[in-house]
């Protein structure tokens, strides 16, 4: 099905029939990115092809949609191996922020910091750098949430939930067992993986959640059935999202009710829970992504997408939370805690690499593209025209929502969701979907009105395709 897709849309006529030429009168991010979508092949192309029959002699390839030249790309537009120049609505599955080949990277990549921390990467857990401190407050003490004090540093986002997930359970059984020391049958037991060294603790997570792909994290994901499939699981409780309707406002008491179940189950849960399998956390994204005490997961709405740099900081909560995973758009990965999580004997949270000064660098030069250039109000601004417009595209059962320009709605079926991506792709819009049959906008955090034009027009032209 692809195949044919992408042969009978190969010839491309780009229009302006929006008035893309004077759509927006801000200035530019990247003068110098290209101002429309170029296409040459169908995509993926006989270059991306060829690449690609190679690859799979080593790994498996039956996920890429097209195998990009990152020289070549520029600002929120990649270019592809086949040359076909696409505006990325997508950026590599929300984690990339600030545009490809952002001059501030290439500048910081020619620093002797920079340089230093390529040629000799630190364990950090044992060695860390002289700066190996500056860049902790450089880049994430700098944006911490409010009430978390300290942070953990890993390499990925199933890495930083993992960690929370182990932080939590620390912290449940120092006071299950009244702070004291470890006793002997604790250390001796936890080596045979049983109890009391290893207690039968729970992480409470939601359905349709993604944390992640490894084993706790797996746990709590339920997005889709083939991440999980043939897995071992541990036994932990799942509650119910509030499926919400939209536009918010028109449904305000059905929305209502299904939250307030939703609540009441997570409180019957952990009730239920809690002789045999306590609840140490509850787990929650902002906003679901993929299909006790509160935990909140930003791995892809935190860094700026949603208008706030945390996504759960447009809520106003009356409490922080206890701790905030984070990685993608941050180009690093960790979780922020309250300090009074820390776990009190040392090496308990601990690997080889701990992070990487190298993603902490580039971590404060996303601060200081966000700082400088306003993006979280770009985002807010770019994001409500996408949300006022998208609705006179689609039908009302879209459900258009979305927080700033992390922005997302359904077609009718995955079968029209899929050949959409499909179709906008081979006009030069690369856009990714989600859930079942989800259409999600990850655009950058230098995307602005005439690129949301481009968006717009590519996809009213694709989706007379469907009709």
């Amino acid at each position: 099905m692809l195949r044919v897709a992408a042969q009978r849309t190969r010839q491309v006529v780009w229009t302006h029939h929006r008035g893309l030429a004077t759509a927006n009168s801000s200035r530019p991010f990247f003068p110098d990115e290209p101002t429309h979508p170029a296409m040459k092949t169908a995509v993926p192309g006989p270059q991306s092809k060829a690449i690609l029959n190679r690859l799979n002699q080593y790994q498996d390839t039956r996920s890429v949609f097209f195998v990009a030249d990152f020289e070549k790309s520029k600002g929120n537009y990649i270019v592809d191996a086949d040359g076909n120049t696409m505006l990325d609505v997508f950026a590599q599955i929300a984690s990339i922020p600030v545009g490809y080949n952002n001059p501030a990277f290439l500048a910081l990549s020619k620093e002797s910091a920079f340089q230093t921390a390529l040629a000799n990467r630190a364990a950090l857990g044992v060695n860390p750098n002289k700066d190996w401190v500056d860049n902790v407050e450089n880049a994430f003490m700098r944006v911490a949430p409010k009430g978390l004090d300290q942070v953990f540093t890993v390499m990925c986002g199933s890495c930083a939930n993992e960690n929370a997930f182990k932080t939590a359970f620390m912290y449940k059984a120092a006071k299950q067992r009244g702070e004291k020391e470890f006793t002997l049958d604790e250390l001796s037991s936890c080596m045979n993986n049983q109890a009391p060294g290893s207690p039968d603790l729970s992480i409470l997570s939601f359905s349709q959640a993604f944390h992640g792909r490894l084993f706790g994290s797996l746990t709590a994901t339920a997005s889709k059935a083939i991440h999980k499939v043939d897995i071992p699981a541990f036994n932990w409780p799942k509650a119910p999202f509030p499926l919400l309707k939209y536009p918010l406002a028109d449904h305000q008491d059905h929305n209502q009710k299904v939250e307030q179940a939703s609540l009441k189950e997570v409180e019957r849960l952990i009730v239920e829970k809690a002789r045999q399998q306590p609840v140490a956390a509850v787990v929650v994204e902002p906003i679901q992504s993929e299909g006790g005490d509160n935990h909140v997961d930003e791995v892809q709405t935190g860094v700026g997408g949603t208008g706030t740099f945390w996504a759960h900081e447009a809520w106003n909560l009356p409490e922080s939370p206890d701790i905030v995973t984070f990685s993608k758009k941050f180009q690093a990965a960790g979780f922020f805690l309250n300090g009074r999580l820390r776990p009190t004997q040392p090496y308990r949270l601990y690997n080889t690499w701990m992070g990487d000064p190298v993603r902490a660098m580039q971590a404060a030069t996303i601060i200081n593209e966000i700082e400088s250039k306003d993006l979280l109000n770009n985002v807010k601004q770019v994001g409500a025209y996408l949300q006022s417009q998208l609705p006179t595209l689609l039908n009302k059962n879209a459900s258009v929502r979305g927080q700033g320009s992390f922005i997302a709605f359904d077609l009718e079926t995955g079968a029209h969701r899929d050949k959409l991506l499909t179709d906008m792709r081979q006009r030069g819009v690369n856009v990714g979907g989600c859930g079942d049959r989800t259409v999600r906008l990850r655009p950058m955090l230098t995307f602005q009105k005439h690129h949301a034009d481009i968006f717009l027009n590519t996809m009213e032209d694709a989706l007379k395709l469907q009709k």
